[in-house]
């Protein structure tokens, strides 16, 4: 301050001086930041109130601060000018704040009293002084501290419930330092605590000086620039809808990665430590920490839009995945998100994740309604050769079985969602005794419908074989694919033991049709068991009968395929005992009085051994070396 100012100057920062700590304009200004009641020490003159002070004791109170204010005056040319006061000395920090009391409680009994006292005008220098030194010593410690209290190590105070963080003392003692060190041997925690500390002293005496406007801008300046920093080192990047709409796949997938690596952190790290850092500092106003905390954590905003911007992008059936992966990142810390934004000037943030979750439900319950789809649509009328596994029954029954690792969150998703269409099950298909449509989850049944939606699909595919035995082989082979990837899968949790029961007796009814049309007619060519011995000519004609249907039933089967071996073999069990022991039957009975027919190996083509032979080598899409007729008897 000037001292050769004009009387006229004087006396106006009088009047100025008047109306700062007139008890309505004071009283106002506590209410609306809430000032917190610090508790004053029992001693003389702080705590008297202003009305009992005496001019005298208001000199002398603003005499005794005066040294320990003026030495550090940041202005000064003295050592304290480049020397911090909380970091030199903790005792004399303390000092100083009560000195800030003292002349501030002192300044207040001179407007009410003493307005026109000459010692106004010094305290009110000195008290600008001391706040200078506080926005120094504040922007010194929130910069020195960026390591020290940065938002993890907060953060990780903050879970293990310290009381430091929550203490109201301006000053953390020696004591509670000291028992901090030794619970904790960690020196960089204890020091963290004490800047902490150190920072809620400055802010409580600032706010109740009148001067937090400088006291928030210095900490919104530096902790949002560390905020800003840490998502920026998390990779989180700014981006408009049109540039995520225009991003090719692979450079989304690779934005989409990165951001499932940043959200855990950004939110139960970075944000949930600044909260608590913030909470503690400005713990005097729950005004000032919400206005503070939602400009320093804007960032999040970005943070939150990015899946719902994803979500808008086209809907491919493969692009679920990510979207899921994102739906479950997001709703794993929302209820973290819930305790960390939770006042009405953070709302936003909040209200931000919350629509991106419903804007990933939408688009992949899109998804899922388009899959199956396109499962109805497919018009492919390519034949699979040998009735193997039909392209698109891979691919569905791949992609369900890929979408039941994410039943827990597809099961929120689905949840509210209207239930298929048709959803009264074929008994066949998926009713069982114990069924309950009510209990059964939402997610079992949405993929119990998409698997018969694919099975109603190859139930026409099917009707493309002109050979009807081969339409059932068909059938028996894919719906034994379904089933091995039920079981091999999460499904089977799914969908239930029921569930696949069901279905594996639905695969022995398709091979049992199959194995009654293809071999019926090899079957009845022979006599039936028990039947009187034929003469010979009748014999040798009901050779020729099976002969002429073997072969044809195997030359036709040659190129046929089951790909399940365990499925392959029990076929060839199930032909081969209705099939040897009737020939060998008849072929013992008749042998040695056909041996004397001339030409007896033309019309007595096999024996019962080469049968089995030629039924094991059934089912590998090849006939025997390559033909497609049986060779010559082995």
């Amino acid at each position: 301050m000037a001292w050769s100012e004009t009387p006229r100057s004087i006396a106006a920062k009088r009047g100025v001086l008047a109306r700062l700590f007139s008890s309505s304009t004071t009283l106002s200004f506590s209410s609306s930041l809430s000032t917190p009641s610090t508790p004053s020490t029992p001693s003389t003159p702080s705590s008297l109130t202003p009305n009992m002070f005496s001019e005298s004791m208001m000199e002398e109170t603003i005499k005794n601060v005066e040294s320990i204010i003026t030495k550090w005056d940041p202005n000064s040319s003295s050592i304290t000018r480049v020397t911090s006061l909380f970091h030199s000395n903790r005792e004399e920090a303390e000092d100083f704040l009560e000195s800030v009391k003292d002349l501030r409680r002192a300044m207040h009994a001179l407007v009410s009293e003493h307005s026109t006292s000459d010692k106004l005008l010094l305290a009110q220098n000195l008290m600008q002084i001391a706040m200078a030194r506080l926005e120094k010593e504040f922007y010194q410690i929130l910069s020195a501290a960026r390591d020290q209290i940065d938002p993890e190590s907060i953060s990780v105070r903050s879970s293990e419930g310290s009381s430091n963080l929550e203490d109201e003392n301006e000053l953390g003692s020696e004591e509670e330092f000291k028992t901090a060190g030794e619970s904790n041997t960690n020196v960089e925690r204890v020091t963290a605590l004490a800047m902490s500390s150190d920072l809620k002293s400055i802010a409580d005496c600032m706010i109740s000086s009148g001067y937090s406007i400088e006291c928030i801008k210095i900490y919104k300046l530096i902790r949002k620039s560390i905020v800003d920093e840490g998502l920026y080192l998390l990779g989180i990047e700014e981006f408009r809808p049109s540039q995520i709409l225009k991003m090719n796949w692979e450079a989304l997938e690779h934005q989409i990665k990165n951001w499932l690596n940043a959200v855990k952190i950004a939110a139960k790290t970075l944000f949930s430590g600044e909260k608590a850092l913030c909470d503690h500092v400005f713990s005097a106003s729950q005004t000032i920490r919400e206005s503070c905390f939602s400009e320093i954590t804007i960032g999040g905003l970005n943070l939150f839009r990015f899946p719902e911007l994803v979500a808008k992008c086209k809907k491919l059936p493969e692009r679920i995945f990510p979207l899921l992966e994102l739906y479950e990142a997001l709703s794993d810390i929302q209820p973290d998100l819930e305790l960390i934004f939770d006042s009405e000037s953070t709302s936003k943030t909040k209200q931000q994740a919350v629509s991106s979750l419903h804007g990933l439900g939408e688009s992949i319950r899109a998804i899922l309604s388009d899959f199956e789809s396109t499962i109805q649509k497919d018009s492919s009328k390519t034949l699979i050769v040998g009735g193997g596994i039909h392209p698109l029954t891979q691919k569905v029954t791949s992609y369900i079985s890929s979408l039941a690792d994410y039943s827990r969150i597809l099961s929120d998703i689905v949840a509210d969602s209207s239930p298929p269409r048709n959803t009264a099950f074929p008994e066949a298909y998926f009713e069982s005794p114990n069924y309950d449509a009510s209990s059964t989850p939402a997610v079992s049944v949405h993929l119990a419908w998409l698997i018969l939606v694919l099975l109603c699909k190859l139930d026409r595919k099917a009707e493309g074989y002109k050979d009807m035995s081969l339409s059932y082989l068909f059938l028996a082979n894919n719906l034994q694919f379904v089933l091995d990837k039920v079981c091999t899968t999460r499904l089977y949790v799914l969908l239930g033991e029921d569930w696949v029961f069901k279905h594996a007796e639905k695969v022995i009814q398709y091979a049992s049709t199959y194995e009654t049309m293809a071999w019926g007619n090899v079957f009845s060519s022979l006599p039936e068991k028990n039947s009187p011995l034929l003469s010979p000519e009748a014999a040798k004609e009901c050779f020729q009968r099976f002969n002429a249907a073997f072969e044809e039933a195997y030359k036709k089967q040659a190129s046929w395929v089951v790909p399940d071996r365990r499925l392959g073999d029990e076929l060839k069990v199930s032909i081969a005992k209705e099939l040897i022991p009737a020939y060998r039957e008849f072929y013992d009975t008749h042998k040695v009085m056909l041996r004397r027919v001339q030409d007896f190996e033309v019309f007595v083509r096999f024996s019962p051994d080469d049968l089995g032979n030629y039924l094991s080598d059934l089912f590998h899409g090849t006939a025997i070396s390559g033909s497609t007729s049986p060779r010559t008897p082995r």
